[in-house]
């Protein structure tokens, strides 16, 4: 036993970091290297068996785990957000979800040859585009805001509504009380889940506002506030622990709460291992006699199903809406299904085909092949769709410049005409000017507001250099964005030695990484742009010499940066066709990028 339980530990938890890992390495979609470990130590090599080794608690333990992760998907659910995107949210959650449930139906009916029954539960479980696929998804591709609300809404609002319509349908078809009875119940469910989850989040906004729990029992409260009101919602109405904790989630994340940020970037650490362990663990406990099931006719259905019938529903959906054409076709074509409707088609499968429907026993085979060609179609194709309907942020690594002095502005110029993706921002308009002049992307806001974060959700940012006079300020913005970005990421001017002293100074998590050396403060640059050092792009190949020249950033050919640090030492060797942005003095006769690329030749 607990030989199988090692093993268990080392596929799951072990194998699902790693495919992780090298899916942000890659840049590859994760879900897809995580349905295919699960693969690989299920059906293929016989080494993982969740259900023999779980047993029965197998189900009520991912339902918990589901219900942490839609909480989470619910604290990223901004009202603002809505406030921009709210017609086409609201009609691909009313108006798209029965119109994908009715043309599934008919499809599962007159293609995949399932009775009216199993044909009806079908379209019920596949409605869902869940949640622990989309949002793994965005954060791989960044796409402009309103896209991006589209997908995330519709995913984590339909999640809990599939699940409740699969249940009812299930209770329905299979005769279990009353009509009636049925509908006072799930009207008594949806009550709860309501009930539950906003009146949990005001006793939650309550009491960390009067500092009646300490600060180090802030997240376990949260996190058994989600687990208690999933299973007491469950109590009233199969699947309704679902909705009540993505209520939660919504209301904790709009209440105002101070900490939600610190408190929704502790629940995405908890999620990735979820999601990870989720995603290997169902597939894994996919059986060989399941899979013998898939025949030509569920193929015909899982291309009915992606070709026909979602992108049809969403253009019905959408008539006369305010969506752009190239929204409605990115709907109407990423859908991925997962761990719900995964959950729910093997219990409710195999209910059905007890109770005697006709192609009760092709549901579970049916659903899991939809999830597999949405989970690797979508979640590669979703990048390149973007890009060419022009609702991606940015094909290139992206860097934000806080603080629009002079000098800066020249930096940010210069990096834009070298073709990065620069945004260069500042609370002043004044001292943006120059920048919109020279067709720079400027952001006015201030970065640390609320604001200034959603802002910063339009553009794209992958690094940031905190660039104002202020060196306790540069170290604050730092700070801010590194959980987002990554502390390798956040770069400011040098602060004075005080400041980095390793002992009696900030310490590296309260502020960015020091840019270029140790003597480049604001102060610094200041000078030497009034004395008439500016700026430039050097092509450049070999070994840089030693000079003048203050090197700052090495643009590969590949797209990636390298910026120095003698906080993190790398060498800057350049390769031809590659380019250095670097600072130069001024000479007689030759422009700044002439004499940067004479001094590096």
């Amino acid at each position: 036993m607990e030989t199988k339980v090692a093993v268990a530990v080392l596929c799951i938890a072990a194998a699902g970091i790693v495919a992780q890992w090298l899916a942000w390495r890659f840049r590859a979609p994760a879900i897809v290297l995580l349905f295919a470990i699960g693969l690989v130590f299920g059906p293929g090599l016989g080494l993982l068996h969740p259900s023999q080794t779980v047993g029965p608690a197998l189900r009520p333990l991912v339902g918990l785990a589901v219900g942490i992760v839609v909480f989470e998907g619910g604290l990223s659910l901004n009202v603002r957000e809505l406030r921009a995107a709210g017609e086409g949210v609201l009609r691909l959650t009313t108006i798209a979800l029965p119109l994908n449930w009715g043309l599934s139906a008919l499809a599962a009916h007159w293609i995949g040859g399932f009775g009216w029954g199993a044909a009806i539960l079908f379209g019920a479980i596949t409605v869902v585009t869940g949640p622990t696929v989309v949002l793994p998804l965005l954060r791989h591709v960044r796409l402009e805001r309103r896209a991006a609300s589209f997908l995330r809404w519709e995913a984590i609002v339909n999640d809990p509504i599939g699940a409740i319509l699969a249940v009812v349908m299930l209770e329905t078809l299979t005769g279990a009380g009353d009509p009636w009875m049925l509908a006072s119940k799930v009207a008594a469910g949806l009550a709860a889940a309501c009930a539950l989850g906003i009146g949990s989040a005001l006793f939650v906004r309550w009491s960390f506002s009067r500092d009646l729990v300490p600060e180090f029992l802030k997240r376990p409260v949260l996190l058994a506030f989600v687990l208690s009101i999933y299973a007491v919602a469950n109590l009233a109405l199969a699947e309704a622990g679902l909705m009540a904790a993505t209520i939660f989630g919504m209301a904790v994340a709009n209440l105002g709460k101070t900490g939600a940020a610190e408190l929704r970037r502790f629940k995405e650490a908890v999620v990735v291992l979820l999601v990870s362990a989720l995603f290997v663990v169902l597939t894994a406990d996919l059986d060989r006699a399941m899979l013998a099931q898939l025949d030509w006719r569920l193929g015909a259905l899982t291309a009915a199903m992606l070709f026909l019938v979602r992108p049809a529903a969403i253009l019905l959906a959408t008539l006369r809406s305010g969506l752009s054409w190239q929204e409605r076709f990115l709907c109407g074509w990423i859908a991925p299904r997962g761990i719900v409707a995964a959950a729910m088609a093997g219990v409710a499968g195999l209910r059905l085909e007890h109770a005697g429907y006709a192609g009760g026993g092709l549901v579970m085979p049916a659903v899991f092949a939809l999830i597999a060609a949405t989970m690797i179609l979508h979640g590669f194709s979703l990048g390149p769709i973007a890009r060419r309907l022009g609702l991606q942020l940015g094909q290139g690594l992206g860097l934000l410049i806080v603080g629009a002095s002079r000098w800066a502005t020249d930096l940010a110029s210069a990096l834009h005409q070298a073709g990065l993706e620069v945004t260069l921002a500042d609370t002043y308009p004044g001292a943006l000017n120059t920048a919109r002049k020279r067709g720079v992307p400027v952001l006015q806001a201030e970065i640390l507001s609320e604001h200034g974060a959603e802002a910063l959700e339009t553009r794209p940012v992958d690094y940031v250099l905190a660039a104002t006079p202020d060196n306790i300020y540069n170290g604050l913005v730092c700070t801010r964005l590194a959980p987002e970005l990554g502390l390798e990421r956040v770069f400011q001017l040098a602060p004075s030695k005080a400041e980095i002293d390793p002992h009696k100074g900030l310490t590296r998590e309260w502020r960015g990484k020091v840019l270029a050396n140790f003597g480049l403060s604001y102060e610094a640059l200041e000078e030497r742009w009034k004395s008439g050092w500016r700026f430039g792009v050097a092509d450049i190949e070999g070994e840089p010499p030693a000079g003048e020249t203050v090197p700052l950033m090495l643009l590969h050919k590949n797209g990636q940066i390298t910026i120095p640090s003698p906080e993190h030492p790398c060498a800057l060797m350049p390769t031809p066709g590659e380019r250095m942005i670097l600072m130069a003095p001024p000479t007689p006769s030759q422009s700044v990028a002439s004499a940067a690329a004479e001094a590096y030749p």
